[in-house]
């Protein structure tokens, strides 16, 4: 994961320790402050796709295209 240069800056947050030891166990990180930004990134690249799955959602809806069941597996059958 690259990350652009910029500044840290020091925070200060009471947190659940089961619930760091548990992101950190999932996201391979060697210390909490490498979870939070893994995390933070997790969070941050989760957004975009969303952003980007609605976006491609609404240029589908808004082509009119029809989707045709061949199978017939709608139909609720």
């Amino acid at each position: 994961m690259a990350r652009a240069s910029h500044r840290l800056a020091h925070k200060h947050f009471r947190l659940d320790p089961t619930k760091i030891r548990r992101a950190q166990k999932l996201l391979g990180a060697k210390t909490e402050t490498e979870t939070m930004n893994r995390a933070l990134d997790e969070v941050i690249g989760e957004a975009e796709r969303n952003r980007l799955t609605w976006e491609a959602i609404d240029r589908f809806v808004q082509s009119g295209a029809r989707i045709k069941d061949v199978t017939g597996a709608l139909d609720g059958k």
